[in-house]
């Protein structure tokens, strides 16, 4: 028996989002029979066996052909999918941290306690104090929010000024249809667990440049998530790409959002709280935004940290 691979390091790294493949057409629904497989699924026992053979084909071929497709590979995806779950529960419902464990495929609250903090920075009590669900940025056809701009100002973190070293993302990003609430953060991962290391927030937005602070060295993955208000065709859109900082600086040249896929990974993050350890030290305590005027009069919050 083939056991699927769970990563359980919170910043053990994905596949970069823009260099999904589509699979060759006999395979796609194999893949869309697959995830919904984990989404109905994800509290028994999966093994990559058992899903390759639902879709008839072998563990290895069925392994790559995934990745290839989701960006991902099945063990990751169904990691996504349990802590999406739990904490999900942990937000949304009373149920006791020992249900939620039954509920979501573990079988052990000290294994899922130890996983879920090493991944997510929080212990599962933690994840339920009333700010982290205000801050919550969720996309997933069970859960979607992204918090406003207004919500991050009002958040009781306070207004400091920006900090000194760190390096600095600059882009553009294209939002299609009706301007929207948009968040945009730099992750380690491209399924991120837990908040950004550095991120900006604007509202009412349309195509915009847009420019992220206090970034520390190394490559990361820059997502936006955005939220179309109104009778939007797409009310909630998505995007991101790769980048690198070295000594100080470091550019993305564009972010296309798009509507979610089927296929996505869920994602369910908090802005409240800790954030991610960076190579060499890791950051506690909430983080602190820093609200500042953009062009055109949109309002713009950045995430500040402190000095190392």
């Amino acid at each position: 028996m083939v056991k699927l691979h769970v990563a359980d390091r919170g910043q053990a790294r994905g596949a970069d989002p823009g260099a999904r493949t589509e699979p060759e057409p006999c395979l796609r629904p194999a893949v869309h029979q697959a995830i919904s497989a984990m989404h109905a699924r994800y509290f028994e026992p999966l093994t990559l066996t058992e899903l390759a053979a639902e879709v008839y084909v072998s563990p290895f071929h069925f392994s790559r052909i995934f990745a290839r497709a989701v960006g991902v590979t099945p063990g990751r995806y169904l990691t996504a999918v349990r802590l999406f779950e739990a904490k999900r529960l942990l937000l949304t419902t009373s149920l006791t941290v020992s249900d939620i464990v039954c509920g979501v495929g573990y079988s052990s609250v000290g294994t899922f306690t130890s996983r879920f903090t090493r991944a997510v920075g929080m212990t599962p009590t933690q994840f339920r104090d009333p700010e982290v669900g205000e801050l919550l940025i969720a996309l997933s056809p069970r859960l979607r929010r992204v918090p406003s701009v207004h919500q991050l100002r009002e958040s009781n973190v306070g207004c400091v000024p920006a900090p000194s070293g760190g390096g600095v993302v600059t882009g553009h990003v294209d939002v299609a249809g009706t301007a929207a609430n948009l968040v945009i953060g730099v992750f380690p991962d491209a399924v991120p667990q837990r908040g950004p290391v550095a991120f900006t927030g604007r509202s009412d937005a349309g195509s915009t440049d847009f420019v992220i602070e206090g970034v520390p060295d190394g490559e990361w993955v820059v997502m936006a998530v955005a939220e179309h208000p109104g009778p939007a065709v797409t009310p909630f859109t998505v995007g991101s790409a790769r980048c690198v900082v070295r000594r100080g600086s470091g550019t993305v040249t564009r972010l296309s959002l798009r509507a979610p896929r089927p296929t996505d990974p869920p994602i369910a993050i908090t802005l409240a709280g800790r954030q991610y350890p960076t190579a060499n030290h890791m950051h506690a305590g909430r983080p602190r935004l820093r609200a500042v005027a953009a062009p055109g009069g949109i309002r713009e919050v950045h995430d500040v940290r402190p000095a190392a």
